[in-house]
């Protein structure tokens, strides 16, 4: 028998299970207790992020009955001849709840003409159908559909609530997973539950009941510590070859050039708050090992007034140019040579 992938185990089930999304949770909580909900929404966001999983919580507290929700995946169901049998299903009232719902995943994958049979039903809908449109790609949904929803702009999950979520499904799983490995899992994920939860997975598949940093560094082609705090100490100490010689030591292991610039990335912001915002101290110290948190504090105390937050501009400027790139280590070399021309 299949196990149930983590992502589908841990899926919220009510409004106060969702995480991350405290600006929208609010908001459907009382519309549904006020009586109030509209009989279109349009939730747009990256992936991962908790769209799918929110429509379904709304659909049942709004009365849907199992049997009434209707889900549709447009990237697949995109033609306007499915359009049409919604249209034609949608007059019936529902068979056991109070409403029925209808939930279109990637609803920017529709077909014009798909598009347009849908507007007429979102023009005129039946007092008993909810629509709960969800798209990865917003600037793709037609004006005149979104006009006539509300609309929910979902954000991506910070490092910090997908770490501590990770932790705690762990625990549940009967796993030990510390700190630091957690945050390198949220730090890869990009914003997204669905991802980390996905990571995590693969991880404790390995039937280890103690996720190493190591062991997840490996799986995810990161760089070692030590490459990062090489990098960032030829930074502070204007040594370009030592800066050049840690990215070919990346190249070399065959690294994710990407999550190698994300978290010298995330250390260098790291530094900069704990110089300019010592109330932070104890969070940002939650999302390291002791060992990386007291590199990061002697990286504040020598570090020189604006030498970083010129650094940490100058990294962002490149890493858009990251994508564009024939070599993948260009990008960052070129910002080290610009940081350390800068910081003479």
């Amino acid at each position: 028998m299949s196990k149930t992938v983590l992502y589908r185990k841990y899926r919220p089930q009510s409004f106060e299970e969702v995480l991350g999304q405290e600006h929208i949770v609010p908001v459907l909580k009382n519309a549904v207790k006020a009586g109030r909900i509209s009989h279109a929404y349009l939730f747009s966001g990256s992936r991962g992020t908790g769209k799918t999983s929110l429509a379904r919580i709304l659909a049942k507290e709004a009365g849907c009955s199992d049997v009434d929700l209707i889900e549709i995946d447009a990237a697949s169901s995109r033609g306007i001849d499915e359009i049409r049998a919604l249209r034609e299903a949608v007059r019936f009232s529902p068979m056991q709840g109070k409403v029925k719902v209808y939930i279109i995943d990637e609803v920017h994958m529709l077909t014009k003409e798909a598009f347009n049979a849908l507007l007429k039903t979102l023009e005129e809908p039946p007092a008993h159908a909810i629509f709960i449109l969800a798209t990865t790609e917003l600037d793709k949904v037609p004006e005149t559909i979104i006009s006539r929803c509300q609309n929910f702009s979902f954000r991506k999950i910070s490092e910090e609530v997908l770490r501590k979520a990770l932790k705690n499904i762990a625990q549940k799983e009967g796993f030990e997973i510390d700190d630091g490995t957690a945050g390198l899992i949220a730090l890869c994920a990009e914003g997204s539950f669905r991802d980390a939860q996905g990571i995590l997975d693969q991880l404790i598949s390995s039937g280890e009941k103690k996720i190493t940093e190591e062991t997840a560094r490996r799986f995810l082609s990161a760089p070692s510590r030590e490459i990062i705090e090489k990098f960032l100490t030829a930074i502070l100490e204007k040594k370009a070859e030592m800066g050049l010689e840690a990215i070919q030591a990346g190249m070399e292991k065959n690294i994710e050039m990407k999550i190698l610039y994300k978290m010298i990335l995330r250390d260098l912001r790291s530094v900069i708050l704990l110089k300019l915002a010592p109330a932070m101290k104890k969070q940002i110290q939650d999302s390291y090992g002791e060992k990386d948190f007291k590199f990061l504090e002697k990286c504040k105390d020598i570090a020189k007034p604006g030498e970083l937050e010129r650094a940490l501009k100058i990294m962002l400027e490149y890493y858009e140019t990251r994508s564009r790139s024939y070599l993948p280590q260009t990008p960052l070399e070129l910002a080290l040579l610009a940081i350390i021309g800068q910081n003479k």
